[in-house]
């Protein structure tokens, strides 16, 4: 990641504010100007993970929290956000606004997007969500784990298989995650031949269509994308 210019970002300081037109990595992570800036305070779903609906049905929560924030950041644009810190990643942690002042993290929590997240919030989220948790909307329409939960056991479970399992080849990866549904990223092949791959939120990540016969595919990363020759679309 390329360091973001002076007119875009002051010295480092607590008093740091970045601010543009954002570009949605997943359901608690934007882009702007080329710095990645996770959301201070909450944690969303992850773009694999899947929540239950009211009518028991599962659906790809961590996909459906970044395509609901993309719309509303684009409605109310640019977005600013005031830096807290850096976090073990080397991400820009920070408190978001969109350009009429609503908190972009207030709106998540409260609209069943993202979780209030103790460990870092000090509870500064707690009432959206108790309000959102009592509508049943978002994530609280039927049963979920916590997306540090999830995390905690996905690695679980790579642990403990990573003794005995292969490293399957390009076609069986991408087959897995086709058959999944839990990938969420789009590796789409244009008429011209180019790989190209869309995230949630994106421009044309929606009207993307899939067709495993011509060669596209899901990916559960970006880095796996990357890997496999795809490049992230512009739009």
């Amino acid at each position: 990641m390329q360091p973001p210019t002076s007119m875009h970002l002051v010295a480092s300081s607590s008093m740091d504010t970045i601010a543009g037109r954002a570009s949605v990595i997943d359901g608690d992570t934007i882009e702007i100007h080329g710095e990645r800036i996770r959301f201070n305070g909450i944690d969303a779903p992850e773009s694999a993970q899947l929540c239950t609906d009211a009518g028991g049905r599962t659906y790809r929560c961590g996909a459906r929290s970044a395509e609901a924030l993309a719309e509303w950041l684009a409605s109310s644009s640019p977005t600013a956000c005031k830096f807290v810190e850096r976090d073990q990643y080397g991400r820009f942690v920070g408190d978001c606004t969109r350009a009429d002042g609503a908190s972009v993290q207030r709106w998540l929590v409260r609209n069943g997007h993202a979780m209030d997240w103790p460990r870092y919030s000090n509870g500064m989220f707690s009432r959206e969500q108790s309000t959102a948790k009592a509508d049943k909307i978002g994530i609280w329409q039927g049963p979920f784990q916590p997306p540090w939960e999830w995390r905690a056991t996905q690695r679980e479970r790579s642990d403990s298989s990573s003794t005995i399992s292969l490293v399957p080849s390009a076609a069986s990866s991408a087959a897995a995650s086709e058959q999944s549904g839990a990938c969420s990223i789009k590796g789409n092949i244009t008429r011209k031949g180019e790989r190209i791959y869309h995230v949630p939120g994106q421009k044309y990540y929606t009207q993307t269509r899939i067709s495993p016969g011509k060669g596209e595919r899901w990916f559960c990363s970006e880095q796996e994308a990357r890997a496999a020759g795809w490049r992230r679309s512009q739009q």
